[in-house]
């Protein structure tokens, strides 16, 4: 069996490498020919553990190949997989499709014998059908079928998920598409991997009532979070005490700064939309993207609260610009807001992550990049955590107690035992918890 990978970035990268681990031949395809030189030379354009080991084993196997040549590629494949990018669209919220329609055409000139076309992208109801009606239009003779597979990938886990997934949805309307996708998923059928067949529509809709849902999680806790610093309850202990609960689970119920990332945001105001288009418009959906955005816009006022009202010429240490660890991924990370309005404020901000800072450099101005934390630390008067990479989990308090001017700590990430922090002598403000004084000072 041979696949051709329509486009080279998160989703298509780690699919066909994923595949190919399976033992299956796939060819990456990408219309940019710096970053196909760069794969072909083992450079990996993305940040995501284990993926550069498995690109280069697969790729020395020769399992595993790159190329701009999309017309070669799909004429000798079995399955074209179309992992293009569908952002927001400007000013709408809409998916913007023109990325799957381009990548449709070209497609459809170059298929050669009975082919699957499979979308990998998060793409709306009815993207399916529309791909299948520029195929015929462009193509009246061409052998194909068209077949939803949504992808269910964490950034920094995507490897583990895609060998190991909870579950695969294959939407599709023939017999001979779905013998070639049983034939593709054969070893996940081998490990007893749950495989929900269905129809195209409906495999396009599962993928974002499966975002919206975790991202409803997301705002339902940073509510509840709020009034807990209301009342002086614990909000790790409300979500401990919910989550138990087999119906709810206890996953995605972790207080924080609001979701990021290149999915829950877009997926969100794509389900809005496609709801308000079909005249049932969504109001929990609605609710959950007005509570993340407000979210991100309080989240400096707090760093503020904590300095007695003022940050203006006071020196800022933030940690973390990815919206979550173990990814370079900063798209809609709260991180991004929280900086820029600390600087409007007047701050003198210090930044630092491990992966991200690259990326970051090109969209934030009037900040320093530093190389450690504790180099953000030095004379700051007050360090905020946002990204809660391992290696903000376990800081030296004693060297940081003696790096800032002032021993405030801001956690979003709850990383920290308030116990802890007192005893240490920080004030101490975290999510959903009450604050903290030095001890001395109680």
């Amino acid at each position: 069996m041979k696949v051709a990978m329509i486009g080279t970035g998160y989703v298509g990268l780690v699919s066909a490498a994923c595949f190919s681990e399976f033992g299956i031949n796939v060819t990456c395809v990408d219309r940019i020919d710096e970053k196909i030189r760069g794969l072909i030379e083992g450079h990996i354009p993305i940040y995501e553990p284990g993926l550069d080991a498995l690109v280069e084993n697969n790729t020395r196997s020769g399992r595993l190949t790159f190329t701009t040549d999309l017309k070669d590629a799909v004429s000798k494949a079995d399955i074209v997989m179309l992992a293009v990018g569908t952002p927001s669209r400007r000013g709408d919220g809409h998916a913007d499709l023109s990325y799957v329609w381009a990548a449709a055409e070209e497609v459809a000139e170059s298929i050669n014998n009975y082919t699957v076309i499979v979308t990998k992208s998060t793409v709306p109801v009815g993207t399916g059908e529309k791909i299948s009606q520029i195929i015929k239009r462009m193509r009246p003779d061409a052998n194909f079928d068209v077949v939803s597979n949504p992808e269910f990938l964490r950034e920094g886990s995507a490897i583990d998920d895609f060998l190991r997934p909870d579950r695969v949805v294959v939407g599709l309307d023939s017999d001979r598409a779905k013998e070639l996708m049983s034939a593709l998923y054969r070893p996940l059928f081998i490990r007893e991997t749950p495989i929900i067949f269905t129809d195209t529509k409906t495999a396009e809709l599962i993928k974002y009532a499966a975002n919206t849902f975790l991202a409803t999680k997301i705002s339902f806790i940073n509510e509840i979070a709020n009034l807990c610093e209301v009342l002086g309850a614990n909000i790790q202990d409300v979500a401990k005490g919910i989550g138990l609960d087999g119906r709810i689970g206890e996953k995605f119920l972790n207080a924080g700064p609001g979701f990021g990332g290149s999915c829950f945001p877009k997926d969100t105001r794509a389900l809005v939309r496609i709801a308000e288009d079909n005249n049932t418009p969504s109001h929990i959906v609605n609710a959950v993207v007005k509570v993340n955005e407000d979210r991100k816009a309080q989240m400096s006022g707090r760093i503020v609260a904590a300095c007695d009202g003022s940050i203006d010429g006071k020196s800022i240490a933030v940690l973390g610009v990815t919206f979550k660890p173990n990814t370079d991924d900063i798209r809609e990370s709260p991180s991004l807001d929280i900086i820029r309005d600390l600087v409007v404020r007047g701050a003198n901000v210090k930044v630092y992550d491990p992966e991200g800072m690259e990326e970051a450099k090109s969209i934030i101005d009037d900040v320093t990049w530093c190389s450690t934390a504790y180099e953000a630390m030095v004379d700051a008067n007050v360090v905020t955590i946002i990204t809660e990479w391992n290696e903000f989990r376990a800081l030296d308090l004693k060297r940081i107690k003696l790096l800032l001017k002032e021993p405030i700590l801001v956690d979003f990430r709850n990383i920290y035992r308030p116990e802890e922090m007192s005893e240490e002598g920080f004030y101490y403000y975290s999510i959903g918890r009450p604050d903290v004084l030095p001890k001395t000072e109680k």
